[in-house]
């Protein structure tokens, strides 16, 4: 087979691989070769993977290797048709010249994959990629709360909800779904971290099938199948957070923002906050400031503001910068209670895929 569909399904593969698992045979790959086409396997505890590929098949076999060192050495291999096989208690790899051998593991010691759950629609996949991106920025870091390290993955009818929230943030992203029947429904966990690699590794073209049970989701494009297991527990609703009445807003570049975030709380140490206080009128604008003492740095960007009067709000900067870089609008739109409340972006873009982001504002502080 070419070097490069070896190096891809391998790749995808090795995405579930365990950093460290005390069972050694945990960190193989399985490659399963029969008539014009070679599968390459992995899993844990949590996530499975096995990725199809076409292959000019002299003789068909299974065996096990280290998956990361397999990965290492596919990227080094010239490019060009590679061949791979098994002698003695060695898989050879050769290609223009260059020769490698790995160690076999026992195939008896290897579990089974999972099966796939039952299919209950497809999405689109460079949809599908796009979401995940966006919410798991939300996502929880702490591995005490397990659940708040999740992407909610909800299904009613001809819709796909994710969400995700560390408690101070929170992120929904709504996109077309195409049930396999009326009636289907689902709100389940799925760690954002597996989520991410996950959707990194299916095709940005296409549709995805997803499959959700009682204990895991599944999800196939292309040859390649993955599974996860769930997360116990349920993220919080969102609707009553988003609700959030009358509020002030403000429509500004995406980029420019982005841009003026990151220059001015370079001064912001210590988790000290950003602030953005905005301005109305024909001439309107947004003052960001942040620092202490003497160690300050500010910008002032246009904004079209509709409030009543002059307001002042104060954000996490990498809190507001995740928030801004999840969005692909050209401008943001930012609905704002006030100080210390919530605070709502979204992209200006209208249609039926919509991605929000819900940020707590802190109380500003004097600079």
């Amino acid at each position: 087979m070419e070097r490069g569909a070896l190096t891809d399904a391998v790749s995808r593969a090795a995405r579930v691989l365990p950093a460290r698992s005390p069972v050694p045979v945990l960190g193989g790959l399985l490659l399963d070769a029969d008539t014009g086409r070679l599968r390459v396997s992995g899993l844990d505890f949590e996530a499975s993977a096995r990725v199809e590929t076409q292959a000019h098949t002299v003789r068909p076999g299974k065996v096990l290797v280290m998956g990361r060192r397999l990965l290492d050495i596919c990227k080094v291999l010239p490019e060009g048709p590679v061949e791979c096989a098994v002698e003695g208690s060695r898989l050879t790899v050769t290609g223009d010249g260059s020769r490698f051998g790995l160690s076999i593991l026992p195939l008896d010691d290897y579990p089974a994959l999972p099966p796939l759950p039952d299919v209950r629609g497809t999405v689109d996949a460079g949809e599908f990629g796009s979401a995940v991106a966006q919410v798991a920025v939300a996502a929880g870091r702490d591995d005490t709360l397990p659940t708040l390290t999740g992407i909610r993955l909800g299904l009613d009818g001809s819709t796909m909800t994710l969400a995700a929230t560390d408690r101070y943030r929170f992120a929904v992203r709504t996109l077309p779904f195409e049930a396999k029947a009326p009636d289907v429904t689902a709100d389940v966990v799925v760690s954002a971290r597996r989520l991410t690699e996950i959707a990194r590794s299916l095709g940005r073209s296409g549709r995805v099938d997803v499959s959700v049970d009682g204990g895991s989701a599944g999800f196939e494009h292309a040859g390649t199948r993955t599974t996860v297991r769930l997360l116990d527990g349920r993220l919080p609703r969102h609707d009553k957070l988003f609700a959030l009445g009358d509020t002030a807003v403000a429509v500004m570049d995406r980029a420019r923002l982005v841009e003026a975030v990151r220059r001015v709380s370079v001064v912001a140490d210590g988790g000290s906050p950003l602030q953005m206080t905005f301005s109305p009128g024909p001439d309107g604008s947004a003052l960001l400031q942040a620092g202490f003492e003497d160690d300050v740095a500010a910008q002032r960007l246009p904004a079209a503001f509709d409030g009543a009067g002059e307001m002042t709000v104060a954000f996490n900067p990498a809190y507001l910068t995740d928030a801004l870089s999840s969005f692909e609008d050209a401008t943001v739109r930012m609905r704002l209670l006030g100080p210390g409340q919530r605070a709502m972006i979204s992209g200006e873009g209208a249609g039926p895929s919509a991605h929000e982001h819900l940020l707590m504002s802190v109380k500003p502080s004097l600079l």
